[in-house]
């Protein structure tokens, strides 16, 4: 079938999806000419990465395009939408934090982080800090000399802030237009590169709180003029005509592609981005493909370079920005720079990268051949928690390709108010499983239940009544907490697995996982437990005394200080004294 549909193949340009044996798009990949490219995969001789790919393709579909560029931004937009196993980086990317600066209704600065920055949203923005302790130093140290807004929401009376001079009180005050635009004229010129304005309002506060005898809080500002010194003044190539721009550097070694690309704000370096992904198709196309996808999510700078072997005119008409390939000067160092650091990052981390895949990838396709399982890619745990019955919460995590797949990771509160596992799992996957079928979810290939036969009979019991066929095990633990038995959902049968093998402690991470995120959850709906909903699980206590109670205590804490007699004040003795159990209990189990 797939030798006759790869002869009606267009040479046209376009985007090709390759699926596996459930119509799973597992790589989204772009061509000049389909019908050479898509070909290549079944006719060349493919090693380490493709072939893996290649053995798990039962289909193909494409779509073709009128342009090469068309083709990139196509597939772009197919690889955000399908996530594709194949097509992801070795580490999750992420974005970067930027500062912020607000002007109105006050002028503030933070520290913000976007999935998504688009030119037309007009932010002020400065950055990417790869370093959020940097951000986050800075922010705090303009916040020391600038009186900017710093409280959240919009107070109607001033606050300790305004009291000790580090805001104008706009909330109370109307600030003169004067004063406000010399501060943010200040501010903005820092963020831009000038640290003389910053440095010399530090070096006067300093002098002030020496005169003061405040010698602490006068080192302490020292230090900041310090780290002004070393972050941002003292760098080896600078460009001084203050333009934002990116260098982008690449690297391949063992199948491995290494990019750097390194960020420089007005004239110098504030940090770099490493990612690293396999090497699947053409080299050329799939770093442009990865620079695409990455200034997707961060902010485009006024200028890119890059490095000769790319096409600057595909990677400038796609961005939408001026891209550069030095030939000499600093502009080409800065390429050196970013080159040889892609070599030195993959370099350091290929040994670490090789080990983590032959564990986790080995595992997981050994625990594929020992349940029968034609394909696993996507496994589902879940977990249960809950105080004496109440607060029952629920976690599930998700691993893919033997990896924590956090963005999907999801938390229940359950409604099921006594200590019942069955009922408790028959809630939480039926509501899970549910909402796979209605939103049309990627359903996975393996369940992963904390626990023995009545959880696994729940499962399977919701899953009957869904109409889903999936495969379901249990994973028990003996008396010290440690993984010990994994049980086969449909045999019933325990699956004896070595401790010492790669597998063993491929389960054992995965219950470890999913049973530290669920008590994790389970603590901060503790934490955030409300005084009122603390009472409501006390027998004895009615909505008339619930209201005596709060408007006594008003909070858990005061309550727990509460002797039993003065308990008894409200509610009989009996009562009292199953509530402070209750919260004693509640106190040790935090």
């Amino acid at each position: 079938m797939l030798e006759e549909k790869l002869k009606t193949i267009p040479h046209l340009p376009g985007s090709y999806q390759m699926r596996n044996a459930n119509n799973t798009i597992i790589y989204v990949g772009k061509a000049k000419d389909l019908f050479k490219r898509v070909n290549s995969y079944f006719k060349g001789n493919v090693t380490g990465k493709t072939a893996k790919l290649v053995s798990e393709i039962t289909d193909f579909t494409y779509i073709t395009t009128a342009t090469e560029q068309e083709a990139f931004i196509l597939e772009i937009n197919l690889i955000k939408q399908y996530n594709p196993k194949y097509n992801i980086l070795l580490k999750d990317d992420k974005t970067y934090p930027y500062i912020e600066y607000i002007s109105k209704p006050y002028p503030r600065l933070k520290v913000s982080r976007y999935t998504n920055i688009r030119k037309k949203d007009k932010k002020v923005l400065f950055g990417p800090y790869p370093n959020v302790y940097a951000a986050r130093r800075i922010v705090n140290l303009i916040n020391r000399l600038y009186p900017l807004k710093k409280c959240e929401g919009n107070p109607k009376k001033v606050c300790l802030y305004y009291h000790i001079g580090e805001c104008l009180g706009y909330c109370e005050n109307q600030a003169s237009g004067k004063e406000l635009a010399q501060m943010e004229s200040d501010i903005l010129s820092f963020l831009k590169g000038n640290n003389k304005i910053i440095k010399a309002k530090i070096m006067e506060k300093m002098a002030k709180l020496a005169d003061n005898l405040n010698f602490e809080a006068a080192l302490e500002l020292k230090k900041e003029l310090q780290f002004i010194d070393l972050v941002l003044d003292r760098q080896k190539i600078e460009i001084h005509d203050y333009i934002n721009r990116d260098v982008v550097g690449f690297y391949l070694d063992e199948g491995i592609v290494s990019v750097q690309i390194l960020f420089l704000r007005n004239g110098k370096i504030v940090g770099g981005s490493n990612e690293k992904f396999y090497l699947i198709s053409d080299l050329i196309d799939e770093v442009n493909s990865f620079i695409f996808n990455f200034y997707s999510k961060h902010e485009i700078p006024s200028e890119i370079i890059i490095d000769k072997r790319l096409d600057a005119a595909i990677i400038s008409d796609i961005l939408k920005t001026k891209v550069y390939v030095p030939q000499k000067g600093k502009k080409k160092e800065l390429v050196d720079m970013a080159l040889n650091n892609a070599q030195i990052a993959l370099e350091q981390e290929l040994k670490i990268i090789e080990k983590n895949e032959r564990r986790t990838e080995g595992a997981n396709e050994e625990l594929r051949q020992i349940l029968n399982l034609p394909i696993l890619d996507r496994i589902e745990a879940f977990d249960n928690s809950n105080l004496f019955g109440s607060f029952s919460v629920s976690g599930m995590v998700v691993f893919i390709d033997g990896k924590p797949a956090r963005k999907e990771y999801r938390k229940y509160k359950v409604t099921v108010d006594k200590n019942d596992d069955y009922n408790t799992m028959k809630e939480v996957i039926y509501r899970r499983y549910y909402r796979v079928l209605v939103d049309k979810l990627v359903p996975p290939d393996l369940i992963l239940v904390d626990g023995g036969i009545n959880q696994i009979n729940a499962c399977n019991d919701v899953l009957k009544m869904l109409n889903l066929k999936i495969k379901v095990c249990g994973l028990k633990k003996d008396d010290r907490h440690r993984t010990s038995e994994l049980i086969d959902g449909d045999t019933l049968e325990t699956i004896a697995i070595p401790r010492t093998s790669d597998i063993f402690h491929y389960l054992t991470r995965i219950q470890d996982e999913v049973h530290r995120y669920t008590i994790t959850y389970h603590k901060q709906i503790r934490s955030k437990g409300s005084i009122a909903s603390v009472l409501d699980n006390i027998e004895g206590i009615g909505s008339v005394r619930k209201k005596m109670l709060i408007k006594k205590y008003g909070s858990v804490a005061k309550m727990k200080e509460a002797s039993i007699k003065e308990l008894t004040e409200i509610i009989p003795e009996p009562v009292a004294q199953n509530l402070k159990n209750y919260l004693e209990n509640m106190n040790r189990s935090n």
